[in-house]
């Protein structure tokens, strides 16, 4: 969206974005499909149990590509270590943890800029395009125009199905998550299948997999995996409509306040990131934020992993901490064999991960048959 818009402005910031997301949209929304009416069938269910074993490896290889590039510091790596502790083990929320780690590296530019900056800030450069100057009134203009358009929908679903449906649920939760949206699609998977399962129980542990490797297997962003999310939940809780079309509205209804706020976020900043390229408290904050959601990752990869390799995972409090407990004789050996299988091919031989699923999901239909 930033690039069409530098490219022609507003225009063509709409024709980036917009075609960006249409394809996974319309990818997703018939894989959900296949997924509600066909999961139980042999082929159908060995793919997604091939890709799930497969979609293990690639979030262990985004802990470890991100990790990589954002920990370069020892007070970094310390941020990146209690994250992990703070939403594996104290449930703490992943909001609460993005701004917590950037006012930590706001601050700590102010007194030890060396130990918050994994990379050196750019150098501030004058805007060269016209149509991209800064004014209030601008600001002003996009505001009123985006913010409407994101809370439209909401309204609606509101005003025809009442506070405590699940379209309105949907709508203020996704909205939230589109706030807090910092590191990836990976970094806020952790947030979305915290909420979505064990808060308001859309989805099933198994189900949250499932949907992400219908979004690694498609085109277009990681985080349309949220349209499967809601395809789900309104297919369970429809509100009185038909089960399907429920389905289709929460899809759109997730994609829309998802994405609307995306190109507000972009029109109202975009005249400013040159003039903020060279902010070393910012680039601290940004560079905190990114260590936190390198723990952020590892939580989701560790949920994940208990979740493919076994079929029961007990949560247990205790001490004021949260445990997860796998229950033993649950464990898939399948599953164990071709993550292992997966994670060897993306790590010691870099086979791509298209390549990676494409074979996972084949050995697994063969599984499932045979």
């Amino acid at each position: 969206t930033y690039i069409g818009w530098i490219l022609n402005g507003v225009r063509g910031g709409l024709a980036a974005g917009l075609l960006f997301v249409l394809p996974g949209f319309i990818a997703i929304l018939l894989l959900s499909f296949v997924y509600v009416g066909f999961r139980d069938v042999g082929v159908v269910a060995g793919l997604f149990f091939g890709i799930k074993a497969v979609i293990l490896a690639v979030v262990l290889d985004a802990v470890r590509r991100i990790g990589a590039r954002a920990l370069k510091t020892g007070v970094l790596w310390s941020i990146a270590a209690a994250a992990f502790i703070g939403i594996f083990f104290l449930d703490v929320r992943f909001p609460v943890i993005v701004i917590g780690a950037g006012i930590l590296g706001f601050l700590g530019a102010r007194f030890r800029p060396t130990h918050f900056i994994a990379t050196a800030p750019a150098e501030a450069s004058e805007v060269s395009d016209s149509r991209a100057s800064p004014s209030w009134k601008r600001a002003v203009k996009i505001i009123g125009i985006f913010v409407p358009l994101w809370f439209a929908p909401i309204v609606l679903a509101l005003w025809f199905f009442g506070g405590e449906s699940v379209f309105v649920h949907l709508g203020l939760f996704f909205s939230k998550m589109a706030v807090v949206t910092f590191g990836g699609a990976y970094a806020v998977l952790s947030y979305v299948a915290q909420e979505a399962v064990q808060n308001f129980g859309w989805l099933r542990p198994g189900e949250m997999v499932d949907g992400l490797g219908l979004a690694e297997s498609t085109p277009g962003p990681l985080i349309q995996v949220v349209q499967f999310v809601g395809f789900l939940a309104a297919f369970r809780d429809s509100g009185g409509l038909d089960p399907w079309t429920a389905a289709v509205l929460a899809s759109l209804l997730v994609t829309w306040v998802t994405f609307v706020p995306c190109f507000l976020w972009i029109f109202l900043g975009a005249p400013y990131i040159e003039r903020l390229q060279g902010n070393r408290q910012l680039s601290a904050a940004l560079s905190a934020i990114t260590a936190a959601v390198v723990g952020v990752i590892l939580n989701l990869a560790i949920w994940f992993a208990l979740n493919v390799l076994f079929a029961a995972v007990a949560e247990i409090h205790a001490y004021g901490l949260r445990f997860y407990v796998p229950a033993l004789p649950t464990l898939d050996v399948a599953a164990v064999i071709m993550s292992a299988v997966a994670m060897i091919a993306l790590l010691r031989f870099k086979v791509g991960m298209l390549p990676t699923l494409g074979a996972g999901a084949l050995l697994g239909v063969a599984y499932k048959l045979v």
